[in-house]
């Protein structure tokens, strides 16, 4: 019996495709679980105030907060964090293996945190004015400690997601070596600024609805100077950030996410930043829809490019370098017993050697050429295209121009894909005959109404950055 791929049933959403079913539940996730680390703060820090400086009517917004905030953050967010984990789990079942198998106890250290978090929050919320202050300052300062402890301890998941920094860690397979990557304070930097600014943006919804004037004002600044503290403590740290990436990582940076989304997110940081100056200046003029509306221009100009241009910018891996997006595992990591599968697709190929392709298209023939090819298709590309003519998700057919012919589709599997030239493609060595399935597959998909782009996308750029 041949040599097996350990692969798993294929998960494909069409018109959208996969990644955007995780990208759409993983943006109201962040938004939701942002905002909760930064209100903890914002308990914490009002808190204190209020203690201090014997201003009792402080705590009536913190209990207006608190309830909102149970709704907004840990009734959405804890909805959302399963959707993720279910989403994540069907379309990318081999980089969910891989990061639990580094991080399970990190994770499980995260879990008892947001536990903690949770708890904290209901008794934030009703042991207002029932016990004393000086223990309601414990549970206030334990709820923020235990709240940013859960994104300390998530962001090295997330990091070694983009690269675990160096090639130690793929000889030594350490937890620790995984988790404090080079990439991990300048992103743990990022996250808690956005919080901040978040925080500050969503506090606004309750704070314009206070009826007392002097607190409303009082509030409302302090939401002002904390959300442009993030802002510009984020302007720094993601400066910081762009350094810590991998060449492929800022290959796609400054040739696609930047030329994309470059003037939207400057845009969204100036109009922010205005606005925070605005309500510290005009405090009274703060309206709930104006709160809002910031609120969910941040989620959809800001939250949304950048999870999306991270999701992008660490093709064509999904995890660790070693991980392919679809999949397979591009190279032997010593440290943690995992072998390639590069030389057993090139001996071998895919349709002989998933567990869950049909028996009758282990082997190509003229009459299931098309399925095969399709199949195959699915299992190559589908995590990172969309295969319909007009897919949301970078459309399979628009990148061949929409061509009909197999011949110009096999051109490309045959050199840039099967060697592995293109820095954000996986690379796939297939068999001359599941190449020519796939050719053909790809040719037999409809046209669209979208202007044709060209296989060769930014390749330009690429030769200019030597990278190979």
């Amino acid at each position: 019996m041949n040599e097996m791929l350990g692969l798993y049933p294929q998960w494909y959403v069409p018109g959208i495709g996969t990644a955007w079913v995780m990208g759409i539940i993983g943006t109201i996730h962040v938004l939701a679980s942002h905002t909760s680390v930064g209100a903890a703060w914002l308990f914490a820090l009002l808190a204190t105030k209020s203690v201090h400086e014997n201003k009792p009517e402080i705590m009536v917004y913190l209990k207006k907060y608190g309830m909102f905030l149970l709704v907004f953050s840990y009734i959405i967010g804890s909805i959302t964090g399963p959707g993720i984990w279910y989403s994540v789990t069907v379309a990318s079942p081999r980089g969910i293996s891989g990061l639990i198998h580094n991080f399970v106890w990190l994770w499980a250290s995260e879990w008892v945190f947001f536990f903690v978090e949770v708890i904290g929050v209901y008794a934030m919320v009703y042991l207002i004015g029932k016990i004393d202050n000086k223990t309601y300052l414990k549970l206030a300062w334990s709820f923020a400690v235990a709240s940013w402890a859960t994104m300390i301890l998530i962001v090295p998941i997330l990091s070694f997601m983009m690269w675990p920094g160096n090639d130690h860690w793929f000889q030594t397979g350490s937890t620790f070596d995984a988790a404090f990557n080079l990439n991990y304070f300048a992103h743990l930097g990022v996250r808690t600024a956005f919080m901040f600014a978040v925080a500050g943006a969503v506090g606004g919804i309750i704070a314009s609805t206070l009826k007392d004037r002097e607190t409303r004002i009082e509030i409302t600044r302090f939401l002002s100077k904390m959300g442009l503290a993030g802002l510009v403590l984020m302007s720094f740290m993601f400066m910081w950030y762009t350094l810590t990436l991998p060449d492929n990582a800022r290959l796609i940076m400054d040739t696609q996410m930047m030329p994309r989304y470059g003037k939207v997110l400057l845009v969204l940081l100036t109009t922010t930043a205005l606005y925070f100056m605005f309500t510290a200046w005009k405090p009274l003029q703060l309206r709930q829809s104006m709160a809002g509306a910031m609120t969910l221009a941040i989620a959809l100009f800001g939250l949304w490019p950048e999870e999306r241009s991270r999701e992008s910018m660490r093709k064509p891996y999904v995890a660790g370098q070693y991980i392919y997006s679809n999949q397979f595992f591009s190279r032997d990591v010593p440290g943690k017993g995992v072998k390639s599968d590069m030389p057993l697709i090139k001996a071998n190929g895919v349709l002989a050697t998933d567990y869950f392709v049909p028996a009758d298209l282990h082997t190509i023939t003229p009459e299931n050429q098309l399925r095969a090819g399709s199949l195959l298709t699915h299992v190559m590309c589908a995590n990172c295209h969309s295969l319909e003519p007009n897919g949301a998700l970078r459309p399979l057919p628009a990148l061949f121009g929409y061509s009909k012919e197999p011949k110009m589709i096999k051109a490309y599997l045959d050199g840039a894909l099967y060697h592995g030239m293109v820095p954000y493609m996986p690379k796939m060595p297939l068999p001359e005959d599941e190449r020519e399935a796939m050719a053909v597959y790809i040719a037999s998909l409809p046209g669209g109404s979208k202007k044709p782009a060209s296989v060769a996308i930014n390749q330009t750029e690429i030769e200019a950055k030597g990278v190979n």
